[in-house]
């Protein structure tokens, strides 16, 4: 026994310095056994320290949750039923797993062994980091399973009272200590598989350093749902990048039906982190000689259909017979190399580091402590990375209420009342809904600009352009569909249509009134649909509002969410009858006292109007357009129209409006008398100022035409369009501020005195004044459960990363 652990020893002694270059030989690679053997102690050597080390270390970051948050390297073995993956654990770790008829490990076991001891001990931990859906917990915790075992016989029993106290999680842990064997077979568990893990550290000073998985054996008679779950639990595992696949496959059986490859390949298909052992030889008769080469052509790494990086082992296990004996480690090793010394075809293979349990733990453990040595600065650079992603997460969530809850709610509330305040007067940073108000005023006053009296002099006047401007300078861009084309003769209809008990050479003032209402009731659409637009816009301000002052409690915001959009539906209610109020004062009476103004628009429009019948055929328009008006309420731009020479020389406040919301027209330019010869209208007005009558304008000299047949009309044309004029700039003013001081200005005033007030009624009738303020800043669960689990999973990060650090600084 001593020959063969020295023969151990010392072959692990002269293969694992190689770790210390810049490259790992793939463990395929032939291996020529020494010549000569002596006794070496590796686990004195800084190496052997080393590498308990950081098998230790992995081990604490599994303990503390750390797998569940970065790709720690591990180890595991996987394999069907009767692959011998059972024996395979029992000749590496030296202990006795459970064996009965069906699936014996129905949850994860996580074994770590160590030669720093002088003598053979093993405790045994619960490791659950699942509750009993599978759902990971925000922190792993360990419980401790009974005390140190130091006698290897009784192993199996707390191995098995283990098990069961993992698949019965509602059961505690203590209750199983005491379980006999017999008991632990008949007992009907909860779970039927567990993700959680039975940790078993074992000190044995005949071991080699490794830490490794025992997953539950693949199944396939068995219900679907089980299969499919201890799959599930074998993909999990083997996905991870950093793990190294053990794969058991028996000899007995061809490779392609082994499903334990089928998924190592789908996880590792390029075969850099799957190791094949190969069990069972000593099943294969002396007449299977096509099997055997075949088998012998996979050890060698010759066999093109199954190629792995690492190669495959084989190993011979001891069967039921020999288990019964309880040999030692030491023997059943013997008999191994005894039997791939003696048996063909496996003792003439070259490369006799591939036979056996010695070669096969020792470089499975040298590829264990190189992969994690590699990837120790990644799982630095892991960590911080996600410690920083974490703070940053938790940062972002609001702190904890640290306030009295009364004067929690009370400080939000004015809170919110002075921002809103602010909103409206335009004292904000943020100008939103004065801003977008204003847009909404300006599409109003153009709406309504566009309800113009279309009034055209003639006796066809769908023939002629649109006179827009007394100026000729523009043409409404955008007119409302309810306004109609009037002619002369429309005019002298309604005048008669109107006619009373007046005497003679009298028009009736109720002509004058009707062609106002046909203008004014068009104004109501214009200011609802501008009411509507506000409206909107105040909702999307309050809403935002109520979620950025009310909305980390929802409680308190659903509350003040309700009272605050009570009182917005009352302002919009009276702002809707404040805008009806004010589109009524427009109906009647029709009065102003701008009479100075009033005058003036009515004398530009007779002038121009008697103007333009004297030109008619410069206001023709084109066919085209005349179509166009015949055939849609809505007439087009029509073709500017030739007409007298245009002095800009009118009233600023009339020139103004004619180019409020419209297309110019580019007015026809004065040619510089001393270039051209002297119009006719020039030659009038300088003899008329010759004359005495000076200052006097091209359109003055339209009083001079003789008396009109429809000169009555025509006043009444200038009277109602010079009276538009006036109305309109009094009501594109009127219905913004109504809307302003009716809906904004009116909630701004009435909000913190109306929500104040319902709170103190509602806490009033309350049972208890303080449950009820603090129900209202309760934090939403969700927040409160999400800073539970960000603070928990940055403690781990935090011990992960000291744990890490203090590796680096101790070595």
């Amino acid at each position: 026994m001593d020959l063969l652990r020295n023969r151990r020893k010392q072959a692990a002694s002269i293969i694992e310095p190689s770790l210390l270059g810049t490259s790992l030989p793939s463990l395929a690679s032939p291996v020529s056994p020494p010549e000569i053997w002596q006794e070496v102690d590796i686990s004195s050597t800084d190496y052997a320290r080393r590498r308990s080390e950081l098998i230790q270390m992995m081990v604490d970051l599994r303990s503390m949750g750390a797998d569940a948050l970065i790709d720690l390297p591990s180890v595991v073995v996987i394999g069907g039923q009767s692959a011998g993956k059972s024996s395979l654990v029992e000749a590496v770790s030296g202990i006795n797993v459970p064996r009965d008829s069906g699936t014996c490990t129905r949850c994860p076991m996580e074994c770590t062994m160590s030669s720093h001891a002088s003598s053979w001990s093993c405790t045994i931990t619960l490791r659950i980091g699942f509750d009993r859906n599978g759902l990971g917990l925000q922190k792993p915790t360990n419980v401790s399973f009974g005390q140190t075992i130091t006698d290897k016989s009784e192993f199996e029993v707390w191995l098995r009272r283990a098990q069961a106290a993992i698949l019965n999680p509602d059961v505690p842990s203590s209750t199983f200590h005491t379980k006999t064997i017999e008991e632990l077979r008949n007992m009907k568990n909860t779970l039927k598989f567990s993700r959680n893990v039975v940790c078993v550290s074992i000190e044995d000073p005949d071991a080699t350093d490794l830490s490794f998985y025992d997953l539950p054996g693949l199944i396939q008679n068995e219900e679907a749902e089980i299969v499919a779950l201890v799959k599930n639990l074998v993909e999990h595992y083997t996905k991870k990048e950093n793990t190294i696949i053990l794969t058991t496959i028996p000899m007995s059986d061809d490779m392609e039906n082994q499903q334990s490859m089928s998924l190592a390949r789908a996880a590792d298909p390029d075969g850099k982190r799957t190791i094949g052992v190969l069990t069972k030889p000593d099943t294969l008769g002396a007449g299977a000689i096509n099997q055997r080469r075949k088998w012998v052509e996979i050890i060698e790494g010759r066999s093109e259909d199954h190629t792995l990086r690492h190669g495959f082992y084989c190993v011979r296990l001891p069967d039921d017979a020999e288990r019964a004996q309880r040999l030692s480690r030491a023997e059943s090793q013997r008999r191994a190399a005894e039997y791939f010394n003696t048996t063909s075809p496996w003792k003439d293979v070259t490369d006799r580091h591939r036979f056996g349990i010695p070669g096969f733990v020792s470089d499975v453990s040298r590829l264990l402590i190189r992969l994690i040595e590699e990837t120790l600065p990644c799982l630095r650079d892991d960590v911080d990375k996600l410690l920083a992603k974490c703070i940053k997460d938790l940062d972002e969530l609001p702190p904890p209420l640290a306030n009295d809850p009364q004067i929690e709610v009370l400080g939000r509330v004015n809170a919110f009342c002075d921002v809103f305040k602010r909103f409206v007067n335009g004292t904000h940073e943020d100008k939103c809904l004065a801003q977008r108000n204003r847009s909404l005023y300006a599409i109003f006053k153009r709406d309504i600009r566009g309800t113009a009296p279309d009034f055209r002099p003639f006796n066809q006047p769908e023939h002629y352009v649109p006179l827009d401007d007394t100026e000729g300078n523009m043409t409404l861009s955008e007119r409302d569909p309810g306004v109609k084309v009037v002619g002369i003769n429309d005019i002298r209809k309604i005048i008669q249509d109107a006619i009373g008990w007046e005497l003679p050479n009298n028009v009736p003032y109720q002509a004058k009134a009707n062609l106002i209402v046909q203008f004014t009731k068009l104004w109501v659409a214009p200011s609802e649909r501008c009411l509507v637009g506000i409206n909107d816009v105040l909702d999307e301000v309050i809403n935002t509002l109520i979620s950025t002052h009310f909305g980390r409690f929802k409680v308190l915001e659903d509350y003040f969410g309700k009272l605050i959009r009570i009182q917005v539906d009352i302002c919009k209610a009276r702002a809707q009858i404040a805008v009806k109020t004010a589109l009524d004062l427009e109906t009647t009476p029709h009065y102003t006292q701008n009479t100075h103004y009033l005058q003036t628009l009515r004398d530009k429009w007779l002038s121009y109007y008697k103007t333009v019948r004297s030109r008619r055929s410069q206001y023709k328009a084109r066919v085209q357009n005349i179509r166009e008006e015949v055939g849609g309420p809505i007439p087009a731009r029509p073709e500017t129209p030739k007409s007298p020479e245009v002095r800009p020389n009118f009233d600023d406040a009339c020139r103004e409006w004619g180019r409020e919301e419209s297309k110019p027209v580019k007015p026809k330019t004065r040619v510089n008398s001393t270039l051209m010869a002297e119009t006719p209208e020039d030659k009038a007005l300088r003899a008329l100022a010759e004359a005495g009558y000076a200052n006097l304008r091209v359109s003055d000299l339209a009083r001079l035409l003789p008396p009109d047949s429809f000169e009555e009309e025509l006043i009444v044309m200038a009277d109602v369009r010079a009276y538009y004029h006036i109305a309109y700039k009094r009501i594109i003013d009127h219905i913004p501020f109504t809307i302003e001081h009716a809906l904004h200005h009116a909630l701004a005033e009435q909000l913190s005195q109306s929500l104040l007030t319902s709170l103190l009624t509602d806490i009033a009738s309350a049972p208890n004044f303080s449950e009820r303020m603090n129900e209202l800043v309760s934090e939403d669960a969700s927040i409160a459960q999400k800073r539970i689990m960000l603070s928990t999973r940055k403690q781990r990060l935090f011990d992960i990363r000291r744990r890490l650090v203090t590796f680096t600084d101790s070595t």
